[in-house]
């Protein structure tokens, strides 16, 4: 235990040369306090008035930096003080001190803190170079909080300067894939009013007109899709995969049979649950099968498959087209990014599909994979959690 000789010991480390006639006018004005660990004893930005000599145990120094990260700025041992620098200048607290141990310290409130040190020029002295050192060291703190407050600020302009970019495109693209179906429908609708197209080709020209407006309703759609996800909060629920695959498939069959490709559900026996939002899955599933049916050569067949393993559902539509080129695969899943025409084929679509896929496999904290290779075909993987 501290006894009352102890400062006796302590006081010369802190304050080198300090006469004893000094050292028991410093004790004189002073109380002995014990602290536990943890408690704080200076809070920065908070105004106080105690001067603090550690007489045993440790203490930590510690300051926001960047208003948001707490840094260590060093450790305090018995000998060692604190708390003048707010005495001196009459201003809040520059940091947090908290005891690390079991902490007794030697304490002056101000006005025995001023008292002492007008008498004492070791003290005083020993102050000048403290706050000397503890000023520099505030300079370099203040430096380096600028330099990363520069840097956070140039990361932040370059993110902004990167969605500004990245919405620019996005509408330059709504536009240029609205304007090719809206100016052809309009254009066959003026020819139908005008009488341009003969009675036998009105039908013909009719469907067209259809084709188009039902491309640009699923465009809308799906951009309406995208913002919905970012706006409102999805209605997780329990889901049957295998029978959210099955309606899916069922949506799909009449256009999967006019171009010849075969769908196929291989389900594994009693799977568990997921959890998630029907509709957002539905959509995503949507995406992959369309897409699977699309690039699938006429009788071809797609197979979606569904396993459980290790806490997950997977589900893997694979279809054994064209495949995807390497150096495709890392913008497949970019908004907007469609392949129209190979090797004199043409393909239909706007480019959000996978993009819609990747977005709700994400809402639903999951994993979305993709395996591909140019000539034999794509298998695109969804895992999700099991419900708890």
């Amino acid at each position: 235990m501290t006894t009352r000789r102890a400062p006796t010991r302590i006081i010369p480390r802190a304050f080198p040369g300090i006469t004893a006639s000094e050292t028991t006018e410093l004790i004189t004005n002073s109380q002995v306090h014990a602290y536990a660990p943890g408690t704080a004893l200076c809070k920065e930005n908070v105004i106080e008035d105690t001067f603090y000599i550690i007489l045993e145990g440790e203490a930590e120094v510690t300051k926001v930096i960047n208003r948001k990260e707490v840094r260590l700025l060093k450790t305090l041992l018995s000998g060692d003080f604190f708390g003048e620098m707010a005495l001196i200048h009459n201003a809040p607290r520059a940091a947090t001190v908290t005891a690390k141990t079991h902490l007794v310290a030697l304490e002056l409130n101000k006005d025995a803190f001023d008292r002492v040190l007008k008498n004492s020029s070791t003290m005083a002295m020993t102050m000048v170079r403290e706050i000397s050192n503890r000023l520099r060291t505030n300079d370099e703190m203040a430096v380096e909080d600028l330099r990363l407050r520069a840097s956070e600020l140039a990361e932040a302009y370059q993110q902004l300067a990167e969605q500004e970019l990245t919405r620019r495109e996005f509408l330059t693209n709504i536009a240029h894939e609205l304007r090719t179906p809206l100016m052809a429908a309009g254009g066959f609708l003026q020819a139908l009013q005008k009488g341009m197209i003969p009675k036998k080709e009105t039908e013909k020209t009719i469907d067209t007109v259809a084709r188009n407006v039902h491309r640009i309703t699923t465009l809308v759609n799906d951009i309406l899709f995208l913002q919905e996800m970012d706006l409102v909060l999805p209605d997780f629920q329990p889901i049957n995969l295998e029978k959210l695959a099955g309606k899916v498939i069922k949506e799909h069959r009449k256009r999967a049979k006019a171009r010849g490709v075969k769908l196929h559900l291989d389900a594994e026996r009693r799977l568990p649950t997921i959890s998630g939002d029907a509709v957002s899955l539905e959509r995503a599933l949507s995406g992959l099968v369309d897409n699977a049916i699309k690039f699938s050569p006429r009788g071809g067949d797609v197979d979606i498959r569904i396993r459980s393993q290790l806490g997950l559902v997977s589900l893997s539509v694979q279809d054994h087209g064209i495949g995807i080129s390497a150096i495709d695969q890392p913008r497949i899943f970019d908004r907007f990014h469609h392949l129209e025409e190979k090797d004199g084929a043409l393909f239909e679509g706007i480019g959000l599909g996978l993009s819609i896929t990747q977005q709700v496999i994400k809402q639903h904290d999951g994993e979305l994979e993709v395996e591909s290779q140019e000539g034999v075909g794509s298998v695109f993987t969804m895992k999700l959690k099991v419900a708890s």
